[in-house]
């Protein structure tokens, strides 16, 4: 690979490394060996495919995509032999599920999200992360009228999830 390219991925991951990290950690129980694992699975996926990389999207929605992609084939690898919970996300996930009049349990909420589908997971989490919707809607494949649904079925489902087990 020439200088050029491999000066851009050094960039690449030392902007992004913390992100990737994140959302890996984000699906792994806090398992953060096997998070720096997905990690570095990540870079590898990203430093193959970075000739190719043309700048249609931002870097940033580029390495979140890889990020997905990797997290879904390791969810789908796993097929159903460990329960996933979503874990450490930012408290602001109580305004997707709560009526802000009502105390948050956080560990129930984190238990629901556990228990949402894997790119259900993604997607909340990317909300959560306060990423734009029309990055989230590149980064998943969808167009944003399809997120925008997704997300309002997403927070419904969290909410039925809290309230009735």
């Amino acid at each position: 690979m020439s200088p050029v390219l491999e000066q851009q991925f050094a960039q690449l991951f030392d902007q992004y490394k913390s992100m990737v990290l994140q959302v890996c950690t984000g699906f792994l129980q806090g398992d953060k060996v096997l998070a720096h694992d997905l990690l570095q699975e990540v870079f590898i996926n990203s430093w193959i495919a970075l000739p190719n990389f043309k700048g249609e999207a931002s870097a940033k929605t580029w390495i979140y995509r890889i990020t997905v992609n990797t997290c879904l084939t390791h969810l789908r690898k796993q097929n159903g032999k460990r329960k996933l919970q979503v874990q450490g996300l930012p408290e602001q996930v109580a305004e997707i599920v709560a009526d802000t009049s009502v105390p948050i349990d956080y560990h129930e909420l984190y238990h629901a999200i556990g228990q949402l589908e894997s790119t259900d997971r993604l997607i909340i989490m990317m909300v959560l992360d306060e990423m734009e919707y029309t990055e989230i809607s590149n980064v998943m494949g969808i167009s944003e009228g399809t997120l925008r649904v997704k997300i309002h079925r997403i927070k419904q489902r969290l909410k039925n999830i809290m309230h009735h087990g």
